[in-house]
């Protein structure tokens, strides 16, 4: 990791031992991962999963979900991990966030990496799992990854810090990742922007953009036309999310496009929006669905006919990548890394953060297209996702697991799946 402030210093660890094809040993920490619902936690898993899927030896250690802990095996995705829970505290403030004892994380972090002797660690954010096995794994000369999914705002609502503090409590923030990610051979954010928004926070240098991606085959598209205009949002339903902006929007559209709105997962801000969605006078077309099975949610993407997404803290967003997958046109905040999946006026909208007014101009254009102009929407959301296939970040991050150059210009993976043709809904017409 370069350090823009010093000379560029040799790695801390070195290229994890072996030939290119042979399975490696895997320590990712997280501080949230499943039954946690959030970008970090989900990214966490698939890479478990993938991993796994590919022939690794894949260990995660991360907070216990309940008062069990110790080490065993899961299932994801139908690949087996061993996981490493540890002690965890409940953090009242948020409505399920637990967290490790961060006066434990490095003997923890230690008899772990010492048990299990792993080829690379990499961990997911830098908060207190990260710290520990970072600062263990750099001991040992370890091979280190780092992938940073923290944005302080997103954590400010539930620390209880007074505003006039917050600013120097997001400079200590941002410092102690800096000590944490500067022991990293290698660096990743999400994207670009995400990136070099970590670049511009931590002065660290030479962070990769590596995609979180998603199985785009899970997800049906829908090509008949709509018999209702429906929104859909997709996400932890907290402050960050800027969901009252949606709800504003939703009252704004004209009544003869009778728009219904599903509101898709659970939160802390919950009552309060189902509250304030009564109080607009719309409660009657806005359906809160809370948590619900992946199967259920991948039904209500297809029948939708567009995603909205009002945040202004994405780092990427996979809950947009999966509406792009399921073929939806997207509307969303031109903030932080949306704009590197919506690209304006070709797959969907942006909107200036915050203008309710915007935003509901933005999906009345999408909602009165002519079918024909939806379904090129619809395609190139399609189109766009495909950069994001699981596998291509897979084979890259096995690159950097092992030392070797990433190839940041491999191509897309082929999109010609028989079963992904064979169950999307678009009509024999279209091209």
């Amino acid at each position: 990791m370069t350090d823009s402030s010093a000379p560029a210093t040799e790695p801390t660890g070195q290229p994890a031992p072996g030939t290119t094809d042979r399975p490696l040993r895997i320590l990712i920490g997280a501080d949230t991962f499943s039954p946690d619902v959030n970008g970090s936690a989900r990214f966490s898993e698939h890479l478990a999963s993938g991993l796994a899927s590919r022939g690794h030896d894949v260990h995660v250690v991360a907070p216990s979900a309940g008062r069990r802990n110790g080490t065993w095996k899961e299932i994801y995705d139908g690949h087996i991990i061993t996981a490493h829970r540890l002690y965890s505290w409940r953090w009242y403030p948020h409505d399920w966030l637990r967290f490790a004892l961060p006066w434990r994380i490095r003997q923890n972090s230690a008899r772990i990496i010492d048990e299990v002797k792993p080829d690379v660690v990499h961990f997911q954010s830098h908060i207190i799992v990260g710290r520990g096995l970072s600062t263990e794994a750099q001991k040992r000369g370890i091979r280190i990854v780092g992938t940073n999914h923290f944005m302080p705002e997103n954590m400010l609502a539930f620390t209880g810090i007074p505003k006039g503090l917050q600013n120097w409590a997001i400079g200590l923030a941002w410092a102690a990742a800096r000590r944490s990610f500067i022991r990293a051979d290698a660096v990743t954010a999400p994207t670009r922007r995400a990136a070099d928004y970590f670049e511009k926070e931590t002065g660290l240098r030479d962070v990769y953009a590596i995609s979180c991606g998603i199985d785009a085959d899970l997800f049906v598209p829908d090509f008949t036309p709509r018999t209702e205009n429906r929104v859909i949002f997709v996400g932890r339903v907290t402050g960050e999310k800027h969901l009252d902006v949606l709800l504003e929007a939703i009252k704004l559209l004209p009544a003869d496009l009778d728009v219904k709105l599903d509101v898709v997962g659970g939160g802390d801000q919950l009552k309060n929006l189902q509250s304030m969605a009564q109080q607009l006078g719309i409660g009657d077309r806005v359906t809160f669905t809370g948590y619900v099975t992946e199967e259920e949610k991948q039904r209500l993407y297809t029948r939708a006919t567009v995603f909205a997404m009002p945040s202004i803290a994405e780092l990427q967003s996979i809950a947009t990548m999966e509406a792009m997958a399921s073929g939806l046109p997207v509307v969303a905040a031109d903030a932080m890394a949306l704009p590197h999946l919506v690209h304006d006026g070709e797959n969907g909208y942006l909107f200036e953060p915050g203008s309710a007014e915007q935003l509901a101009d933005r999906l009345e254009k999408v909602l009165r297209m002519p079918q024909e102009e939806l379904d090129r929407f619809k395609r190139e959301s399609l189109s766009i996702v495909a950069a994001h296939d699981i596998n291509r970040t897979l084979t890259i991050f096995e690159h950097l697991y092992r030392g070797e150059p990433v190839p940041e210009a491999l191509p897309p993976a082929p999109r010609e799946h028989p079963a992904r043709e064979q169950n999307s809904r678009e009509p024999a017409t279209e091209a």
